[in-house]
């Protein structure tokens, strides 16, 4: 996912969690950390042997947060990696890609389509779960489905093809 702390930007992966134990990786640097959050938006962060107390004020929409550590606040954006690949994909006429690429790392949880399907713009190609959310892949333009790369329970990585297309031009 993609952070914006005030003006800086952060690609933030998350890499496993264990109970409290969080590893994930900012920029490409791993990093461990021991994470308690309170039910009142508190949370205690542990990192390297130092401890950090912060304030978690969620805004509306649940991507935004107020975050308060400290006598300073930062404002922080969260755009999630399916949003933030579908911006870099589509061009200025978000037309449609001749395969489905997963953007990040994930688990295959369901495939609507087999080879030889025909899909109209807006069926969904693939499901996804990364970070315990579920992400529904869709056509954006009318296609049939060529060859489908992966099968559910499939592990993937970040751009990894897994369903190829032939895009209908039909005039």
């Amino acid at each position: 996912m993609e952070i914006h702390i005030g003006e800086r930007e952060a690609d933030v992966t998350l890499v496993s969690k264990e109970g409290n134990k969080v590893q994930f990786m900012i920029d490409g640097k791993p990093f461990d950390a021991d994470i308690v959050v309170a039910e009142n938006g508190s949370c205690s962060i542990l990192h390297n042997g130092n401890s950090f107390n912060a304030e978690l004020i969620r805004e509306e929409g649940g991507k935004s947060y107020e975050v308060n550590m400290f006598h300073r606040s930062y404002h922080v954006d969260i755009t999630d990696s399916q949003k933030k690949y579908l911006r870099v994909k589509r061009g200025p006429e978000e037309k449609q890609d001749d395969k489905i690429v997963a953007p990040m790392p994930g688990k295959v949880v369901k495939i609507p389509v087999r080879a030889g399907d025909r899909l109209a713009a807006g069926d969904i190609a693939v499901v996804l779960e990364a970070m315990k959310m579920q992400s529904n892949y869709k056509v954006n333009a009318d296609c049939r489905v060529k060859e489908v790369l992966v099968t559910e329970g499939d592990s993937v990585t970040g751009n990894q093809v897994l369903v190829v297309l032939d895009i209908i031009n039909e005039k």
